[in-house]
């Protein structure tokens, strides 16, 4: 896609009046980054409604491993659309939900035999395995960690370690959620610390045999792009299985090569009781899932799981082709091949006399990469401000990046597995452009 704005274009303005009308029509809640509108989309390429084009490394939050609109997605879904949208699979249930299942069922890292239920969205896949965990225990208690990022709705943002903007205004918050610290080598805090609170939490706090479950990202997603060390996944694992509580593996945001493996808990060598799963599993339609342990997923009974238009056919067909594309064009290698050209253009960067001391801490896990902003190189001293600008003027020179972060000061690099180097390099360009511009000008000011 090559479509830019001509001089003249009759569709100037286009942008800045659908603001307008976002703002009157829809609730401040809903946050927007970047107020240009789409008006179509193909790979790692998007053009707004005022004909600009941009090179995308946000991919709609994670959604797209396989880009915009993959062509073998595309054709999946209108061939099902010939067939029917909806049936609700609780009612007449069809065979593509069946055969995801069993191909998921194949794949997760998970212990033994497995089952697989489809719901819409992270948060409700996210609560659909606390449910779960609640009725195979018989426990009410489940543990999640600082900065982690579970969801939205009530339990969601319960579960989620971050306040602000997540959990203010929306209190009480359900009972019987317990956070303990995330480990995060850049900031002092240790493996060892994380698993001693967890003990602490045992002997202060709750007994174990009342916990549920325990709950954690092998990557933190809004919390900053952290890993969890494989020392830590397996310091749980072990944890869990002493006191007979679930590990729950949250891979909203890692799943589906992302990380350079399917899942990013194929890393630490660990096998989780249940895995959540959403974002790019359907390659921009709406679907997400819980796979877990044939015994534990059985737990409820008939009617307690499912949702009006969980596995919904039009997406369980873009699945089913998200899948065979990862596999067909090798994308878990090409998240590495990814991964290191940014991480190779951010050291570049961070060797730059102009830009010394600005980009601190780089972190990655395949194709899921991060740099974070301090001012003067130390990790005591975030940059959001700077972080914020970056993202601005990245975007009007025609680059999609977005931030995360407790301290919102990380820049998180999600381009699609799909993206080419050049497109890779000429985003990077951009980033570097961008950083050159914002450090001159600050020394100027």
């Amino acid at each position: 896609m090559t479509t830019t704005t001509k001089p003249g274009d009759t569709k100037t303005g286009a942008n800045a009046a659908l603001e307008a009308r976002r703002q009157a029509a829809v609730p401040r809640g809903v946050a927007v980054q970047l107020p240009v509108y789409a008006a179509k989309a193909e790979n790692a390429e998007l053009t707004d409604v005022e004909g600009k084009r941009y090179i995308d490394f946000a991919a709609g939050i994670a959604v797209l491993n396989t880009g915009h609109l993959h062509p073998k997605v595309k054709a999946a879904v209108q061939a099902q659309l010939e067939n029917f949208s909806h049936t609700s699979f609780q009612v007449v249930p069809y065979e593509s939900y069946i055969r995801l299942a069993e191909r998921l069922n194949q794949m997760a890292p998970t212990k033994g035999p497995r089952k697989t239920i489809f719901v819409t969205t992270g948060a409700e896949a996210v609560e659909n395995a606390v449910k779960i965990a609640r009725a195979a225990t018989g426990r009410p208690g489940v543990i999640a960690f600082s900065g982690g990022f579970h969801g939205r709705t009530l339990l969601g943002m319960a579960l989620t370690g971050k306040v602000v903007p997540y959990k203010v205004g929306f209190g009480p918050m359900p009972a019987d959620i317990y956070h303990l610290p995330f480990p995060v080598a850049y900031h002092g805090k240790t493996v060892a610390e994380s698993l001693e609170a967890i003990e602490t939490l045992f002997r202060a706090d709750i007994d174990p045999n009342r916990i549920a479950a325990m709950i954690i990202e092998p990557v933190q997603g809004e919390g900053g792009f952290y890993p969890a060390q494989p020392e830590l996944l397996q310091g749980i694992r072990a944890i869990c299985d002493k006191h007979g509580i679930l590990m729950i593996v949250d891979e909203v945001q890692t799943g589906f090569a992302r990380t350079g493996k399917m899942f990013a808990l194929e890393h630490a060598g660990v096998q989780a009781d249940l895995v959540t799963m959403a974002k790019s599993l359907a390659g921009g339609f709406p679907l997400s899932a819980v796979t877990g342990r044939a015994d534990i997923m059985d737990a409820p009974n008939p009617g307690g799981l499912g949702g009006t238009y969980g596995g919904n056919p039009l997406a369980c067909a873009a699945a089913n082709a998200v899948l065979d594309v990862i596999e067909e064009e090798n994308l878990c290698a090409r998240a590495d091949e990814v991964g290191n050209l940014l991480v190779g253009r951010i050291k570049g960067m961070q060797r730059q006399n102009s830009l010394a001391g600005i980009i601190g801490d780089i972190r990655q896990l395949g194709a899921m990469v991060a740099m974070e902003l301090v001012q003067g190189g130390d990790a005591n001293k975030p940059d959001a401000e700077l972080t914020k600008q970056l993202i601005a003027r990245a975007a009007e020179k025609g680059l999609i990046l977005l931030s995360c972060g407790i301290r919102s000061n990380v820049i998180r690099y999600l381009a699609p597995l799909t993206t080419s180097d050049g497109l890779l390099n000429e985003g990077m360009d951009i980033v570097q452009a961008s950083l050159e511009e914002l450090v001159a000008e600050r020394a100027g000011a």
